[in-house]
């Protein structure tokens, strides 16, 4: 494995990037960057926020680089979305996947994406509010879009860092 490859938009990603690269050993770059630092064709374990499902930067990492692993950080819990994920960016079956909830802050948004939160924030926010009998994620999910919040942490990591030991013998820094 060479290094470890974000594309963040609000920097929960970033987060979590700086996190895995630090317990691996690897270096860290965004998918901007990459090309500076990085041998195409190279081995990395790429992140992308989720939107709508899609892994954004995913397709232009896998064209450059050998993907081995894909992360998506999203809103939703830990471990969720994956066979979504998969289908909507074509993920091939040998690459492993993984998604890790990040957070949401409106105010880092720009753009068309901050025009497209405040209106899912309000239509997915009112009927989550009105909705009576809330799953767990859901409450989280409501909280976050009315509180905003950050929900990055290293536990969120621990399946992706197992996946890595198992698979590359890779030691994890303390």
């Amino acid at each position: 494995m060479n290094a470890v490859v974000y594309t963040s938009n609000t920097g929960y990603t970033k987060e979590y990037a700086q996190m895995l690269g630090e317990k691996l050993s690897l270096p860290v770059c965004s998918l901007r960057g990459a090309g500076k630092v990085l041998e195409a064709d190279c081995e990395i374990i790429y992140l992308g926020w989720l939107m709508a499902g899609t892994v954004k930067g995913y397709r232009k990492a896998a064209r450059r680089y050998r993907v081995k692993a894909v992360c998506g950080v999203g809103m939703g819990k830990s471990g969720s979305q994956l066979a979504e994920m998969r289908k909507n960016n074509s993920v091939p079956d040998e690459v492993a996947l993984f998604s890790m909830q990040g957070g949401f802050d409106v105010t880092k948004l720009r753009g068309v994406y901050k025009f497209m939160m405040n209106t899912m924030k309000n239509t997915l926010g009112r009927k989550l509010a009105q909705k009576p009998d809330k799953t767990a994620e859901e409450e989280d999910v409501l909280d976050l879009l009315q509180n905003g919040g950050n929900r990055v942490n290293e536990q969120a990591l621990e399946p992706l860092l197992q996946w890595c030991e198992a698979r590359f013998a890779t030691v994890r820094q303390a």
